[in-house]
């Protein structure tokens, strides 16, 4: 992508340089600059500095404007570089750089289409025009409304399981675990999948086997994008293929989405423990976990909130009086909120809004894009005791198991040094698990540092271990609480948000005491590796957790083969250490790279840096820098330089 991107702009500039016929010296100057931005734009891109790519590319389209449209020749010499800016927003929409819409002057269009009439006319007389069919697979005017009408209410209306399809660049982008569409292998792509097992989609609705056909084959010919705009939403798509466009209004705030400035530390109120917490308990259903956003303002994150709605920019940082959701709060401009009859918010939590936004409405969470629930709760357990996870954690049981519990069977507990043991299994086999289960702690403190403090701490609050006796169950599990579906081969597996930290697994009466063990290893351990620090990547922990539970197993030859043969085809298929990182390989074959990387970093010449890392993460840095600290150089560094190695 990143050739694709320089060769774009390469030609750009080549093409622009041309002669300008009755163009002025300024005009010609402007069009210097908008090729100059356009270059710097894949110079960074090509650097994998997106954000700066995006903003060069900004700087582009703002000079686009200047141009105006009044004038064809003109319009139509800067037509190829109109070309290449669309499809350098649509890949930077792709790395999740946010960028304004892009509309070009009308009369570009125009001309890009009288040129191609023109270009026909002169090679052959004209013929009875045939006009072509429209594409049975188009993105726009198929595929978009099968999503719109079997997945909408859950992930376009809402973001059910943090995967939403709002547009194009969402659903690319995929939920938390990583993307589902991968072009051109309908079979590898998780949507696909889900629809073919009945996972999705729920509620009784249900897939036909012609939209069915049409899903994957679009998925077959690439997955392409055939709109103007991967950002537009879903359900307006079908509007913006080959409309006329409009002239972007630069005064309107909604078209330029504001930046999230970084915490300083200086201000009197967090939003992620103070803010976030007050737009949950007012403004859910309406404006946060919405079936159907009202206004047109989604508050699921921080960057959704910054966007604003229908009426523009929500927050003028600096200023609260001018800022719109401190006037909807006072009610002093258009219906006050909260809505729907709830009290208004008293005097004192709409004076804590306007003081943080008066501060500069800074972010001081992990991520814009996390869900404001994720980062308020991170916020509480940051400073919670070990103790009070607990509390937090069995009360989340409670509620979790009611979602699956059978009819008639009451859910048991059994609680140990580490672990709350509980779920629908006999008591029997609870207290076989709870025993199992803390016995692997010692094999867990092989790879991760013991806690000086009481066995609570281990896993910062004792550790759920959900116990179900059948797989229909455990799958039920995962559909109902996590909503999503899983392998049919998994037997166990964990999960860790910041808060709750939990191993869910399938154990009866029958399975003997070794089977059971076997399934608890690299889930006890991938927890424990998950809990050490601030947002440890997936592929870090299981990769870990995996790598002990092998060496514990003392695989047969025959196992060591197949799982290097799968490790070798993972490796094959990995382009680069971005696309790993990224979440843009297969689940299985991101689990057999994790599991490798881990390998090395277990060994004897790395293992010093690996346990200087886990110590950096005990004390509170961020995977990345701590990373970064101990092997002097970045994740994406390491794993690129390791690649080369095995290969």
């Amino acid at each position: 992508m990143r050739v694709l991107l320089v060769l774009l702009v390469c030609f750009s500039w080549a093409t622009i340089a041309r002669s300008a016929d009755a163009i002025s010296l300024s005009d010609r100057k402007l069009i210097s600059e908008i090729n100059q931005a356009v270059g710097q734009a894949g110079k960074h891109f090509a650097a994998g500095e997106h954000e700066q790519a995006g903003q060069s590319i900004q700087s582009a389209m703002a000079m686009v404007g200047e141009l105006g449209s009044n004038s064809p020749e003109l319009v139509g010499k800067i037509q190829p570089a109109i070309s290449r800016i669309q499809k350098a927003h649509m890949m930077l929409e792709f790395e999740g750089v946010m960028l304004p819409p892009f509309q070009p002057p009308r009369l570009a269009l125009e001309e890009k289409k009288t040129r191609k009439t023109k270009t026909v006319s002169a090679k052959r007389q004209a013929k009875t025009p045939v006009i072509p069919k429209a594409d049975p697979f188009s993105f726009a005017n198929a595929v978009a409304p099968i999503l719109d009408k079997r997945c909408g209410r859950c992930h376009i209306d809402g973001a059910r399981g943090g995967f939403s399809m709002t547009s194009f660049a969402a659903l690319m982008k995929g939920p938390p675990e990583g993307v589902v569409i991968f072009p051109g292998d309908n079979v590898g792509s998780r949507l696909i999948e889900t629809i073919e097992t009945g996972d999705m989609p729920r509620g009784g609705g249900k897939v036909t086997p012609a939209e069915l056909q049409i899903l994957k084959t679009w998925i077959s010919k690439g997955a392409l994008f055939d709109g103007n705009d991967p950002s537009v939403p879903i359900r307006s798509i079908k509007a913006s293929v080959g409309s006329a466009p409009t002239t972007a209004d630069p005064m309107n705030n909604a078209n330029v989405p504001m930046k999230a400035m970084k915490a300083t530390g200086k201000e009197t109120v967090s939003f992620a423990k103070d803010v976030a917490g007050l737009l949950i308990d007012n403004c859910k259903g309406c404006h946060i976990d919405a079936m159907q956003t009202r206004g047109g303002l989604n508050m699921d994150s921080f960057a959704t909130l910054l966007r604003g709605g229908d009426s523009g920019s929500m927050i003028n940082p600096g200023n609260a009086e001018a800022s719109l959701l401190i006037k909807k709060l006072r009610g002093t401009e258009g219906d006050r909120m909260p809505g729907g009859g709830r009290p208004p918010l008293s005097e004192s939590d709409i004076q804590l809004v306007a003081t943080w936004i008066n501060e500069g409405a800074t972010l001081d969470g992990d991520s814009d894009r996390q869900p404001l629930r994720v980062m308020n709760q991170l916020a509480w357990a940051a400073s919670a005791s070990a103790s009070e996870l607990s509390r937090k954690r069995s009360k989340t049981a409670e509620i979790n198991l009611k979602l699956v519990a059978s009819t008639g069977v009451e859910p048991q507990s059994v609680i140990t040094d580490h672990f709350l043991v509980t779920g629908t299994a006999s008591k029997k086999t609870l207290e076989l698990v709870g025993s199992l289960a803390e016995k692997q702690i010692k094999t867990v403190e092989s790879v991760v540092p013991e806690s000086d403090g009481p066995a609570e701490d281990f896993y910062r609050g004792k550790a759920t271990i959900y116990v179900l006796p059948k797989r229909y169950d455990y799958s039920e599990f995962s559909k109902m609480v996590e909503r999503r579906g899983i392998p049919s081969e998994w037997q166990s597996h964990w999960r860790f948000d910041g808060i709750d930290g939990y191993v869910a697994m399938v154990a009866t009466e029958r399975d003997d005491a070794k089977e059971i063990e076997s399934r608890l290893v690299t889930p006890l351990t991938a927890l424990a590796i998950a809990t050490r620090g601030s947002e440890v990547p997936r592929w870090f922990a299981e990769g870990v957790g995996v790598v002990t539970s092998m060496r514990k197993a003392k695989l047969d030859r025959e196992e060591r083969m197949r799982i290097e043969s799968e490790t070798a085809t993972a490796v094959s298929a990995m382009k680069d250490a971005k696309s790993f990182l990224d979440g843009k390989m297969s689940p299985e074959q991101a689990d057999r790279i994790g599991a490798a990387i881990a390998t090395t970093l277990l060994s004897r010449n790395q293992r010093r840096n690996y346990d200087q890392l886990l110590q950096e993460l005990e004390k509170g840095g961020s995977f990345e820098t701590a990373f970064a600290k101990v092997f002097r150089a970045t994740p994406k560094e390491f794993i690129d330089t390791w690649l080369k190695y095995v290969r």
